[in-house]
């Protein structure tokens, strides 16, 4: 029973921390399936609302307005520098690149990232700021069922509620909204979309500023972990194999491909690393990438591409 109680601890220890991976996934599914194109910047747009988020919060802690209406004041502000930042990008970097191919617009999101973290450091400042709005503590619980009890983390269970309610609200839109199917078209072809009478540009700029907002959303629950730092940016590269497995183009399947890869990393830290030697954490998810791409190149949920020639 002791030996199932730790076993239960760091599966759930680890799906927990699979969805704060999933937060930072959602934002590049948006763009892909709106550009079909991988946004390197997605990583650069945590950094600049968690800076955006932290220095006004300060700024407005300090003026002693009370701490509620501090929060308020500051997600406002940092949604409308996310909007700022979704407007500059969609006029000056991809709206003369319409109907480019899908390489030149992923460099053109290479050059977005230095621009965002250039500017986001240069503004609001480069050093560790410390992020409390959620409660960083955890529960223990089962006691009565397991010796010690299982420990959970609070702010993992904030992640994964806001996550829930992220994917419900963005399924509803891609499906049931006007705009979302507008993106889907924009996604599927361009030009055909342009010839319906969808405006690319305006369709751009929806889907940016709500990738800037899941930002935003992932930057208040990474900033709560780990303190908003530079090092923020490097959520893109552990959101890849979160990609890979559940699917470039699969809202959803940004969320079962971070529990794989957040239960899967976990697991084989605890029970393969006393074998396989330390920091398997680092790379066993690349690992789980690499033979779902063997088996199913598209992932485990996105949408099978059939080209005619």
């Amino acid at each position: 029973m002791p030996a199932f109680g730790s076993f239960l601890e760091v599966l759930i220890s680890g799906l927990l921390s699979g969805v704060l991976y999933s937060l930072v996934a959602l934002g590049f599914v948006l763009i892909f399936k709106a550009s079909g194109v991988f946004n390197y910047a997605q990583g650069a747009m945590v950094l600049l609302a968690g800076l955006a988020l932290v220095r006004s919060l300060d700024f407005l802690t300090a003026k002693g307005i009370p701490f509620a209406l501090a929060i308020m004041m500051a997600l406002l502000f940092a949604a409308l520098i996310m909007a700022i930042s979704a407007w500059a990008i969609e006029r000056f970097v991809l709206g003369p690149l319409v109907n480019q191919n899908d390489l030149t617009l992923f460099m053109a999101t290479i050059g977005a990232t230095f621009i965002l973290e250039g500017v986001a450091q240069m503004i609001f400042g480069s050093d560790v700021y410390p992020l409390r709005l959620f409660p960083v503590d955890a529960w223990i619980l089962g006691e009565t069922m397991f010796p010690g009890g299982i420990l959970i983390n609070k702010l993992d269970v904030w992640g994964g509620l806001i996550a829930g309610v992220l994917v419900t609200a963005l399924a509803v839109f891609f499906q049931y909204t006007k705009t979302g199917r507008a993106l889907r078209a924009v996604a599927d072809d361009h030009a055909a979309a342009q010839s319906v009478g969808i405006s690319i540009r305006w369709i751009w700029f929806v889907v940016w500023l709500a990738a800037g907002l899941v930002a935003l959303v992932a930057a208040t629950i990474w900033g709560t972990k780990l303190g908003v730092q530079f090092s923020i940016t490097f959520l893109a590269l552990k959101a890849l194999p979160v990609l890979i497995i559940g699917g470039f183009t699969s809202v959803p399947g940004a969320i079962i491909g971070g529990l794989i890869v957040g239960a899967g990393e976990k697991l084989a830290e605890v029970y393969l690393g006393p074998f396989i030697g330390g920091g398997i954490e680092y790379w066993f998810a690349y690992v789980l990438a690499l033979i779902v791409l063997m088996f199913r190149p598209q992932g485990l949920f996105g949408e099978k591409l059939i080209e005619r020639i």
